[in-house]
C-alpha cells in the first residue's frame, strides 16, 4: 500500500512555474443548527472564460488548506467541511499544459500520487465532507466530489464528466475506483468509457443525480443556501441519504464481470485494439470490484504514469490544442468587420442535404430561409422534412412551442426563384456536376443583389470553374459541409483566386454563427479531407483488385486507429459519392491516386458489402462478388504492405498539399481530419502518427514536426 505522506513531491515543483493557481479560500458558515461548516471556495481569480484548473501549485495549496482544517476539527472549531467553486465552475480538471511537461514516468506517477494524497484528505478530516458542485465539474473537478462524503449539484451546471479517455488517459485521482463503487459497474462504464468515445459526451446535472453520482439537486436561484441547509440536515440526522447503489447493494459476482466482458467486445468491435486508454480504464474498472481503496488508487497511479508518458497522449494533447485553440481562431480568415450582414438565406435545392442545411441555418441564425427546387412536390417534401425535424426537437424538450413555431414560420419553399432577390447568402446543394452548378448560379446571379454572397457545397469540384461564368466571380466561396450536417463540426471554406475578402469574411462569420469550425483551404482537387480520404479508399481498392479479401483489407488499416475501415466508410458516404471523388482525384493526379471503373458498377447495386452487428465489413454481397470476379487479380497484398502504402501515400500527399499551399500549415490538415473525418486524437489527426511511424521520413526524408511529437519515454 502506498503511503502518500512518505513521498517526496519536490521533483514536480518545476511544473508550478507559470501556473494559474486556483486558490482555496475558506470561510466559516454557521448553520441553522448552530454547527459550523468550513466552506472552501476554489477560485483562480479569473472570469468564467478561464475555468479553475488543478495544477501542482493548486494541489499543494489545497492540501495545506485541508491540513489546517483538520487541525481545527481536532480543536472542536468546525463540525463539517464543504468545497465549492467560483461562479459557474467547480473545476475543469487537471491543468493539462503542466502534465505535458512532467519529463519522466516517475514524475508522471508523482502527479497521480499528489492528486490521491490531496483528495484523500477529504476522507480523513474526522468530520463529514460535502462537495457542492455549483457548475462545470470535469475530470479532477468531479473527482473532488467523489472523494467527498456527500454531494449536491446545481441544476444549471454546464456539464459533469470524466472525459480522460477521450484525451488518451484515465481518471487518475480516484474516479476509476470510486465511481463504480458508488453507482455500479454499468453506469460507470458509460461515464468513464462510452461517453468519452461518443465525441466526448457529458452528463447534465439531472443525469448525474439519476445515476447516483450526486445525492441532491437544487435550482440555481438558491443553490448554495439550499445545499447548506441540506448539509445541516445530514449533520443533524433530519436528512437521511439513501443510495440505491450502496457498496453492499452493488452486485459484484455475476453482473460486474459480464458488464466488463460486454464492454470489451463493444470496444474491440467499435474502435479496434489500437487505442490504449479505453482498455486501461476498462482494466481499472474491472479490478475496482474488489480490494481496498488504497489498492485502487495505486493502480490508478501506475496506469496514469504509463499513459501520460506515451505517444498516444502526446498526440492527443497536440490534437486537443488544435481543437481548443486553432479551431477557434482560423488561420487566414479576413477581418470579421468586412463580413456582410446575413438577414436572409437562400438554399438552392430541397433534397436531404439542402433540407439539413435549411434546418441548421434557421436554428442557428434565426433568419428567414428560402428553399427552391424544380417542382413543388420536391419543395413540399423538403419543407415537411424541416418542420418534422423541428417537431422532434420540440418533443425532446430542446425547443419550446413558441420557438418551434417561430422557426417553422421562418422556412419557406417555392419554385419561384425571384424570391431570392433579398437573400444575402445563397448556397447550392444540387447535383455534383460543374455544368449543373454553373447553370443554377447563373440564374440566381441575375436576381440577387450585387454584393450578395454565393456559396457552393461541392465536395471536390473546382470552385473557380463553378464560378467561371459568373459576372461577379469574386462573390463565390466554397462552403463544404460534412455529413451528417448537424453533427460534423467542420466546414472547409474554399478561396478561389477571385474570392473577395468580403465574401471570405462573410463565410467565416456565418460558419461561426452556425456553431461550426472553419478551416481555409485553396481551391485544389478534393480540398483537404476528401483528398486524403480518396488516398485511403484508393489504397483499399487497389489491394482488393490485387486479390486481397475485403475483410483482410479492413484489418490491415486497423493500426491507423481510424473510426471505421475504408469500405465501411465508403458504404457510409455512399458508393456513388466515393466513385465520383475517386474519379476527381485520379483525373487531377493520375500517378498518385487509384480508381477502378468497377467503382461505378458497384455503386449501382442496392447493397455492396456485408457487415457484422458492430457495423464492421466482413465481405462482399453475392451481387458484388459476381461483378468483381473477372476484375480481381490473384496476388493478395500482405497487411504490412497495405499499411505501408497508405502511410507513405498519406505522408507524400500531405507534404505536397503543404508545398502547394492548399492550407497554411500541417496543423490545419490535422484539424480538418479530426473535425471533418473523425480521425482520432491518439494519431493527432495524421501528421504526428506518420512522423513516429517513419512514413514521413520514407516519403520525403524529413518529419512534419521538429522534434516529432512523441511520448516522453519513447
Amino acid at each position: 500500500m502506498t503511503n502518500y505522506d512518505d513521498i517526496d513531491f519536490s521533483p514536480i515543483l518545476a511544473l508550478t512555474e507559470g501556473e494559474v493557481i486556483t486558490h482555496s479560500r475558506v470561510r466559516d458558515i454557521r448553520l441553522a443548527s448552530g454547527k459550523v461548516l468550513a466552506l472552501i471556495t476554489l477560485d483562480n481569480g479569473r472570469d468564467h472564460t478561464r475555468p479553475n484548473t488543478l495544477g501542482p501549485a493548486t494541489m499543494f495549496q489545497l492540501g495545506e488548506t485541508l491540513d489546517a482544517l483538520k487541525a481545527r476539527v481536532a480543536a472542536g472549531e468546525i463540525q463539517a467541511v464543504g468545497i465549492t467553486g467560483k461562479q459557474y465552475i467547480l473545476a475543469a480538471g487537471a491543468d493539462l499544459s503542466d502534465i505535458t511537461k512532467v519529463g519522466s514516468k516517475d514524475n508522471a506517477r508523482l502527479v497521480a500520487q499528489l492528486g490521491h494524497k490531496v483528495f484523500g484528505k477529504l476522507g480523513d478530516l474526522g468530520v463529514p465532507t460535502f462537495a457542492f458542485v455549483n457548475g462545470l465539474a470535469l475530470g479532477g473537478g468531479l473527482e473532488i466530489a467523489l472523494n467527498s462524503a456527500y454531494r449536491t449539484v446545481d441544476a444549471s451546471a454546464a456539464a459533469i464528466a470524466l472525459p480522460e479517455v477521450f484525451l488518451g488517459i484515465i481518471p487518475g485521482w480516484g474516479g476509476a475506483y470510486l465511481l463504480p463503487n458508488l453507482i455500479g459497474i454499468e453506469n460507470a462504464l458509460e461515464v468513464v468509457i462510452s461517453n468519452p468515445l461518443k465525441q466526448n459526451r457529458m452528463l447534465k446535472p439531472q443525469q448525474a443525480f439519476d445515476y447516483g453520482i450526486v445525492d441532491a439537486i437544487f435550482p440555481a436561484a438558491n443553490y448554495l443556501e439550499d445545499s447548506l441547509n441540506w448539509a445541516d440536515g445530514v449533520l443533524t440526522g433530519k436528512v437521511k441519504v439513501e443510495r440505491k447503489n450502496e457498496p453492499g447493494k452493488i452486485e459484484r459476482l455475476t453482473k460486474w464481470p459480464i458488464a466488463i466482458k460486454m464492454a470489451r467486445g463493444m470496444l474491440e468491435s467499435k474502435i479496434g485494439t489500437v487505442p490504449k486508454s479505453p482498455y486501461a480504464a476498462l482494466e481499472l474498472l474491472d479490478k475496482a470490484k474488489g480490494g481496498t481503496k488504497a489498492e485502487g488508487f495505486a493502480r490508478e497511479d501506475e496506469a496514469l504514469a504509463e499513459l501520460v508518458t506515451g505517444d498516444q497522449f502526446a498526440a492527443s494533447m497536440y490534437a486537443f490544442d488544435l481543437v481548443q485553440k486553432r479551431a477557434k481562431r482560423p488561420v487566414g480568415a479576413p477581418d470579421k468587420e468586412l463580413a456582410k450582414k446575413v438577414t436572409k438565406v437562400g438554399i438552392i435545392g430541397a433534397g436531404l442535404m439542402a433540407s439539413q442545411f435549411a434546418l441548421l441555418f434557421v436554428r442557428k441564425l434565426q433568419v428567414p430561409v428560402l428553399i427552391t427546387d424544380l417542382d413543388q412536390a420536391r419543395v413540399d417534401k423538403g419543407v415537411a422534412y424541416i418542420h418534422d425535424e423541428i417537431g422532434k426537437l420540440e418533443a425532446k424538450g430542446r425547443l419550446d412551442g413558441d420557438s418551434a413555431n417561430k422557426l417553422r414560420a421562418l422556412v419557406t419553399g417555392t419554385t419561384d426563384k425571384s424570391l431570392y432577390a433579398d437573400c444575402d447568402f445563397v448556397i447550392e446543394a444540387v447535383f455534383e456536376e460543374v455544368g449543373v452548378k454553373q447553370q443554377v448560379f447563373g440564374e440566381i446571379e441575375q436576381i440577387i443583389a450585387e454584393d450578395a454572397i454565393l456559396a457552393t457545397n461541392t465536395s471536390s469540384l473546382s470552385v473557380e470553374e463553378i464560378g467561371a461564368k459568373l459576372a461577379h466571380p469574386e462573390r463565390l466561396v466554397g462552403f463544404h459541409f460534412f455529413n451528417p450536417v448537424a453533427v460534423m463540426p467542420l466546414i472547409e471554406i474554399v478561396k478561389t483566386p477571385h474570392t473577395s475578402d468580403a465574401a471570405l469574411s462573410t463565410a467565416f462569420v456565418v460558419a461561426k454563427n452556425l456553431g461550426k469550425n472553419a478551416v481555409l483551404t485553396a481551391d485544389a482537387p478534393g480540398f483537404v479531407v476528401n483528398r486524403l480520404l480518396a488516398k485511403v479508399m484508393g489504397e483499399a481498392a487497389r489491394a482488393v483488385y490485387e486479390g486481397t479479401p475485403v475483410a483482410d483489407v479492413e484489418k490491415a488499416f486497423a493500426p491507423l486507429g481510424l473510426p471505421m475501415g475504408p469500405f465501411q466508410l465508403i458504404d457510409l458516404v455512399g458508393w456513388k459519392v466515393a466513385a465520383h471523388v475517386q474519379d476527381t482525384m485520379v483525373h487531377a493526379f493520375p500517378e498518385r491516386f487509384y480508381a477502378n471503373e468497377n467503382f461505378h458498377a458497384l455503386a449501382e447495386l442496392p447493397e455492396v458489402v456485408e457487415k457484422d452487428k458492430g457495423g464492421r465489413v466482413t465481405g462482399w454481397t453475392k451481387a458484388a462478388e459476381k461483378l468483381l470476379k473477372p476484375a480481381v487479380g490473384s496476388s493478395p497484398a500482405s497487411a504490412a504492405t497495405i499499411l505501408g502504402r497508405v502511410q507513405d501515400g498519406l505522408a507524400q500527399e500531405i507534404k505536397l498539399m503543404l508545398d502547394d499551399g492548399v492550407v497554411p500549415e500541417v496543423e490545419d490538415i490535422d484539424l480538418c481530419l479530426i473535425l471533418g473525418a473523425g480521425w482520432p486524437f491518439i494519431d493527432g489527426g495524421a501528421s504526428p502518427y506518420l512522423d513516429r511511424e517513419g512514413a514521413s521520413e520514407r516519403a520525403f526524408g524529413d518529419t512534419f514536426h521538429h522534434p516529432p511529437i512523441r511520448g516522453i519515454e519513447s
